[in-house]
């Protein structure tokens, strides 16, 4: 090969200004990010605004990204069908709307509805993203590279946001978090518009929408089953929607399989370098997101902290997350996606294992080497497994792999959030249950004012106000119940890290053998 020939291929490696195509993407990813993280550094204060209970609160927490997770899938197939970059700006253009509706929201009920709708908007950006980096990006160290930026910044922001939304909760009331993303949105949109190829090796295929929507009325009340089963007074209706959802998923899998065209090709979805870092992954990415999601709630109620100071200590999450991503771009590259998730997995646990010893004036370096661990761990996780899936799928079903690596993200965040914010609730309310019957004050505390105490720490700390006789007993059992509800979360999501651990080991190949399975499937797709 000559000089010149071996110049081009590497010019054609990568977009024509691949630079400012990257920045429009991870500015897309960030618009979508940055929606998720503000809400949950608001929770406390619209508790207060709504007097939201710790249930309710959940689900504003989950609401976007209970969105994204249900519609990645369906608009996954439709952008590599009818064009990504097209369905990427109709997303950012919607994701403005809903974050502005969210921001008037005069209810919870209202903000719930809004913020699922923004999980919608940005369902039809954010699978994208992954999709042209991809199709645009030869496989290689530069595409590993680049999704090691993608991944990082894009877990960056979901922890940045939470200290850019706390900065505004000094000076605002709760709506002005969801402007955070408006002018960021508007920026990608001119950029997406100015430097993204139209059409990048789009299937012509047609898309299997019965498929679609069975996805979306499958992976809806799978989250909110989770969300609702151990919810006080709400286990009836989550076991129902549990009972839904496996069988809308159970219909989607029939269709999946007779399908001539399925969304979710289960040819590709069963190749061993697919399934296995799309579980992995979705394991780590929730495990952080839950961790963040009962950390922020948690220092604020516990440890006193501000929002804006609650959203500066997770900084280390996001510190860890950057200062890793290359690390684990070089470490995948060399050593294969076994090594690196195990790398990962390994740091994560350590994390989980450090917040089990949190406790009420616990010091603040101790919570910073979770969050530090947590990041650095997931960047090695997030990192190897979208270079996984998209090497072992053809460009024309990118999008299948783009969709499926954010539901690492979205329903793994989701349903992890779910999961740990039910597991809170329901050990907050036992706790305080507890503390009540203990009291020797039962039996005049009325059903309301009963109800009011095992709502969420804000309703209880509403009742302190009330009796200021009883205000310090109050608060001091409100604290103690979010304290055992929050080590349970956290011992729930240190098992799940645990398990993931176990599958690495077990279930991904050697370096030499991942080689060859991806030269096989890149053989069989001709």
């Amino acid at each position: 090969m000559t000089a010149t020939q071996s110049q081009g291929e590497e010019q054609e490696a990568v977009p024509r200004r691949a630079g400012l195509v990257l920045t429009a993407l991870v500015l897309t990813a960030m618009v979508c990010n940055l929606n998720i993280s503000a809400a949950t550094v608001a929770l406390p204060s619209i508790a207060t605004a709504f007097d939201a209970s710790q249930t309710v609160l959940n689900l504003i927490g989950l609401g976007a990204g209970l969105g994204l997770s249900m519609s990645v899938l369906y608009f996954g197939a439709v952008a590599d069908r009818y064009g990504r970059k097209q369905l990427l700006m109709i997303g950012l253009v919607l994701v403005v709307v809903a974050s502005l509706i969210s921001a008037f929201a005069p209810s919870a009920e209202v903000l719930i509805a809004a913020r699922v709708f923004t999980g919608l908007a940005a369902g039809m950006a954010y699978p994208t993203t992954l999709s042209l980096i991809t199709a645009l990006w030869a496989p290689g160290a530069r595409r590993t590279g680049a999704i090691a930026i993608w991944s990082s910044v894009g877990g960056m922001t979901s922890v940045a946001g939470g200290v850019l939304a706390g900065t505004l909760l000094i000076w605002f009331d709760w709506g002005s978090v969801f402007f955070l993303s408006v002018p960021v949105a508007v920026v990608a949109l001119l950029l997406v518009a100015r430097a993204v190829p139209s059409r990048v090796g789009e299937s012509d295929e047609a898309v299997d929408h019965l498929g679609g929507v069975l996805s979306v009325l499958g992976i809806a009340p799978l989250v909110l089953g989770i969300s609702f089963v151990l919810a006080p007074g709400l286990g009836s209706l989550g076991a129902w929607l549990l009972v839904a959802a496996a069988v809308l998923l159970a219909l989607f899998v029939v269709r999946q399989l007779r399908a001539g065209n399925p969304i979710f090709d289960l040819r590709i979805a069963r190749r061993r370098m697919f399934w296995v870092p799309a579980l992995c992954g979705m394991i780590i990415f929730g495990g952080m997101i839950g961790a963040i999601f009962v950390g922020e709630q948690f220092m604020q109620s516990v440890l006193g902290y501000t929002a804006l100071g609650a959203g500066l200590a997770v900084i280390p999450a996001a510190v860890g997350l950057v200062l890793s991503a290359p690390l684990a771009a070089r470490l995948v590259t060399a050593k294969g996606t076994r090594r690196a998730m195990l790398a990962g997995y390994l740091i994560v646990l350590l994390g989980f294992v450090s917040m089990l010893f949190w406790r009420e004036g616990s010091p603040y370096p101790l919570l910073g080497f979770s969050f530090l661990a947590i990041g650095a761990g997931a960047a090695f996780v997030i990192t190897s497994s979208s270079r996984a899936l998209t090497s072992s799928t053809p460009v024309r079903r990118v999008g299948m792999a783009s969709a499926t690596s954010d539901l690492q993200s979205d329903l793994g965040g989701s349903v992890f959030q779910a999961l740990l914010g039910a597991i809170l609730a329901l050990g907050f309310s036992s706790a305080i249950s507890a503390a009540i019957a203990s009291s020797g004050a039962a039996d005049s505390i009325t059903a309301e004012v009963s109800q009011a105490l095992r709502s969420s720490f804000a309703s209880a700390a509403q009742v302190a106000s009330q009796y200021p006789e009883y205000q310090d007993q109050i608060l001091e059992a409100a604290k103690q119940s979010l304290v055992d509800g929050a080590l349970g979360a956290y011992l729930v999501g240190g098992v799940a890290i645990a398990i993931g651990t176990a599958l690495v080991l077990v279930l991904l190949p050697s370096n030499r053998k991942e080689n060859e399975l991806l030269a096989g499937y890149a053989e069989r797709e001709g």
